[in-house]
């Protein structure tokens, strides 16, 4: 196949999939890594396209650096993080031992609690409060305040994550890409993400439509790692995905 073939090609799938990895191009294409990635170097040179580490992002998907304040999140796409959070709280079951990640669609999960023989752990002091106040056991992390998130970050929290085993887990995310997971602009905030997936049975990510195809500043877990809960998929690219559930 000529470069210039082959590049028509690469361009026309990361289009379709967004994000995509050397190892994939390199088998859809019947190619060499080598050839791929001197490809993928000449079509970011053209501004075609943005090679990472491993692979290449189509040009339309976004970078995030920093955290959105509590009121503005709360009230980006309202609607659909209403009817996210309503589905997500009813996969709680009596008897769960449930991780809520601090965030504005988990905190909404709250308001839709219906089982009673429940725990709760979070990082979230304000979802710990209104937990509380709802009648659940709850326990909150020791650690950093951040205020911007309204969340309980650093050693001291994943320290206090060890000790845990959850059966579910809700979180958060800034960012979702198939090539590189979902990630967030703290590193803080990601390492207790991190470490909490890793102490949870049944993982979820709750994400509006806005989340999708953008990348924050540290990853935090595989895109493959949890079942993504969304009220509108934007891009159908992502429905051939089967750990993505759109309500």
């Amino acid at each position: 196949m000529l470069s210039e073939e082959r590049q028509k090609r690469i361009l026309s799938i990361v289009e379709q999939h967004n994000s995509v990895t050397v190892q994939q191009l390199a088998e859809e294409l019947d190619a060499s890594g080598s050839t791929v990635r001197r490809d993928l170097a000449e079509l970011d040179s053209l501004g075609l396209l943005t090679k990472v580490h491993g692979g290449a992002l189509a040009k339309d998907v976004v970078f995030t650096s920093k955290d959105d304040s509590v009121q503005s999140r709360t009230e980006s796409h309202r609607d659909d993080k209403i009817r996210i959070a309503r589905y997500a709280a009813s996969l709680i079951q009596p008897d769960d031992f449930v991780y809520l990640d601090a965030g504005t669609t988990t905190g909404m999960m709250i308001d839709f609690l219906t089982c009673h023989r429940v725990v709760f752990v979070t990082n979230g002091f304000s979802h710990a409060r209104r937990l509380s106040e709802k009648g659940y056991l709850t326990y909150i992390l020791g650690g950093e305040i951040k205020s911007s998130t309204e969340s309980v970050v650093g050693e001291e929290a994943m320290n206090s994550l060890s000790k845990y085993h959850f059966t579910k887990g809700f979180w958060g995310t800034n960012g979702i890409s198939v090539q590189t997971g979902f990630s967030t602009p703290d590193v803080k905030e990601a390492l207790v993400k991190e470490v909490s997936m890793a102490h949870t049975r049944e993982k979820f990510v709750l994400s509006d439509v806005s989340k999708f195809s953008q990348i924050s500043c540290v990853a935090f877990a595989a895109f493959t790692d949890a079942t993504i809960i969304t009220a509108e998929l934007g891009d159908s690219a992502y429905r051939q995905y089967d750990n993505i559930v759109e309500i």
